[in-house]
């Protein structure tokens, strides 16, 4: 099926470029999403005619998303989420997660510029790509932790698997010094008990 672009669409052409697509992507994403139209000669005529409109609001999209792109890309987001010591989360993170938390923070970020592959099922730090305009992608970063505490470790470079283990070591070692003063003070009470033995007395004097 051929189909007349009207943005750039990765891995399939530029703005005005007609291609050959698969029927169900054109039915599905493209056409749906305003990103291309089927190329028949009225069609192709009409874009044609706007051609020069539409490449200037093109450019407008774009000058605004480079914009916000300078202040979005490499920003950090803490989304705190349930999860297993192991570090599994109780449920995910999706797109619409990230969206939110980019908006919360003051970047206008819909759900469907999030370009998450799959949903983010482990505690730690994921980068996620954002596609803010057919031309301008950036990259931010979830830190997805059960608490802002943790999410601070995190970002200091410790993982999940670093910090259980030195949460089981401090563990161990209160343990042992509970021990330690159970056996002082045992010792101790056996110190206090023990039986006071009288001198002989010597009967020859």
């Amino acid at each position: 099926m051929q189909v007349i672009l009207l943005e750039r669409v990765a891995k399939l052409g530029q703005m005005g470029d007609v291609v050959d697509v698969k029927p169900g992507y054109a039915r599905n994403f493209l056409l749906p999403q305003g990103k291309a139209l089927t190329a028949s000669e009225g069609n192709v005529a009409s874009f044609e005619a706007q051609k020069a409109q539409l490449e200037a609001r093109n450019l407008e999209t774009k000058a605004e998303a480079e914009a916000l792109a300078e202040k979005l890309d490499g920003q950090k987001f803490v989304v705190i989420r349930s999860a297993s010591d192991a570090g599994s989360l109780y449920g995910s993170v999706t797109p619409r997660d990230a969206a939110e938390v980019a908006t919360e923070a003051g970047f206008s970020v819909d759900r469907k510029q999030v370009a998450l592959i799959a949903p983010i099922k482990d505690l730690g730090l994921h980068n996620v790509a954002v596609k803010l305009h057919p031309e301008v992608t950036v990259e931010i970063t979830l830190n997805v932790a059960r608490s802002e505490e943790e999410a601070e470790l995190q970002e200091s470079g410790k993982s999940i698997q670093e910090l259980a283990a030195e949460e089981e070591a401090a563990a161990e070692f209160e343990i042992a010094e509970l021990f330690d003063d159970i056996g002082s003070a045992a010792s101790d009470d056996d110190e206090d008990s023990a039986p006071i033995v009288d001198e002989p007395v010597n009967d020859e004097e």
